[in-house]
Order: C-alpha cells, then sequence, then structure tokens
C-alpha cells in the first residue's frame, strides 16, 4: 500500500482528489495539509511514501517545504501538483529534490499511475514540462557523437539505462556492477555533461541515446 500526503491550500480540490485516489486499491491517502508548514509537520509524524505537493501556498511555499522535507526525509517521494507551469517553479522544485511535476489538469488515473512510479525512485514529469526541463539544458549538450569523448563506454551504458528509467538497483542487476558503483558513476555523468540531476541526464538520454 502506497500511503500518500496531500498538500494543497484548495480544501474542494484537494478533499476532491483524496475521494479520487481512494478508488486505487493500492493507494492510501493518510493526511492532508493546506501549506507547507503542515506538509513539514506531518511529514515527521505520518512518514508517507509519497507527497502531492502544490507550489503557491500560504504561510510556507510547496518549494521551501519540498526543500526541508527532502533535507530532512530524503526517502520520501515528492510529486509536484499545480496549476502553475512557470520554469521558474519547475526548476526550482527539481532542484531541491521533487520527482515530479504534474499539472492539476493530468487525470486522476494518470496521477495514480505517477504516484506509482514515483514510489519506486522514477522522475514523472507532464510532456510540456518535460520540453521546458530539456530546454534548459545547456546546446552544448545537444551533442551526436561528441558524448563518446567524454564518456567511457561504462558510463555510457549507464546513461542509457537512466534514460529507459531504470533505477540504481536495476543498473546494477543488468550491468552486473554494485549500487554504490552505480551510484558512482551517475555522479561522475552528470559532473561531465554538466547536468544539474538525474531528470536532467534521463531526459538527454531519451532524445539522444534510446
Amino acid at each position: 500500500m502506497i500511503r500518500i500526503l496531500l498538500v494543497d491550500d484548495q480544501d474542494i480540490f484537494r478533499q476532491g482528489l483524496a475521494a479520487l485516489l481512494s478508488v486505487e486499491s493500492d493507494l492510501e491517502v493518510i493526511g492532508q495539509a493546506r501549506n507547507g508548514s503542515e506538509a513539514i509537520a506531518l511529514a515527521m509524524t505520518l512518514q508517507p511514501h509519497v507527497i502531492l505537493m502544490d507550489v503557491q501556498m500560504p504561510v510556507c511555499n510547496g518549494v521551501q517545504a519540498t526543500r526541508e522535507i527532502h533535507q530532512n526525509y530524503p526517502w520520501i517521494r515528492i510529486l509536484v501538483l499545480t496549476t502553475f507551469d512557470d520554469d521558474e517553479y519547475i526548476l526550482q522544485s527539481l532542484q531541491v529534490g521533487a520527482l515530479g511535476y504534474l499539472l492539476k489538469r493530468t487525470p486522476s488515473q494518470d496521477i495514480a499511475a505517477a504516484i506509482r512510479s514515483v514510489s519506486q525512485g522514477y522522475s514523472q514529469l507532464e510532456p510540456t514540462i518535460a520540453l521546458k526541463v530539456f530546454s534548459q539544458l545547456k546546446p552544448t549538450q545537444s551533442f551526436s557523437n561528441t558524448y563518446q569523448k567524454l564518456l567511457s563506454k561504462r558510463e555510457f551504458d549507464v546513461l542509457k539505462l537512466v534514460g529507459q528509467g531504470k533505477n540504481n538497483q536495476e543498473i546494477a542487476q543488468e550491468l552486473f556492477l554494485s549500487e554504490g558503483t552505480v551510484k558512482n558513476y551517475v555522479t561522475t555523468i552528470l559532473s561531465k555533461l554538466e547536468m544539474r540531476d538525474r531528470i536532467q541526464a534521463a531526459l538527454w538520454a531519451q532524445q539522444n541515446l534510446v
């Protein structure tokens, strides 16, 4: 059972979403918060698997709450669900630890599917959001053969699997490596390609390698 905390200052939307998610046999809404401060407190006491986080809220916004929760409880997955598709909100949320970013117009069944995916450590981005994130990559990163000069064959193999949405454990099993070695490879890849995080690397790999 995936335990979910809903964070949104709009009571009607939050309660409606809770009702829609309650019909899913593997999802359980264990708490609701109206702002980031409440979310931080409930994250500590309830320890949800996934938090659905709005970004623009009173008292403490979603970006601030995401940063604090991710720093203190990195095992809690945070999925932004909001009406705002501003570049600043998107990038800030992903930079401080959100694993995905969806818009409220997303159908409830797709939100449920995203929750399941995020709970397993996979990133989830609305298609239009993914394009915005990808556009932030430096033009020099959109190369064809140049990556062969930057990455070793093993790093290339790891990056390709990252682009397929595989987590470190799955990559380790496929390449017969330890999870720690895979983690080190991912860190090296991000450094060499001057990418901010795993999401950017996955998006780039999807566009160029997969």
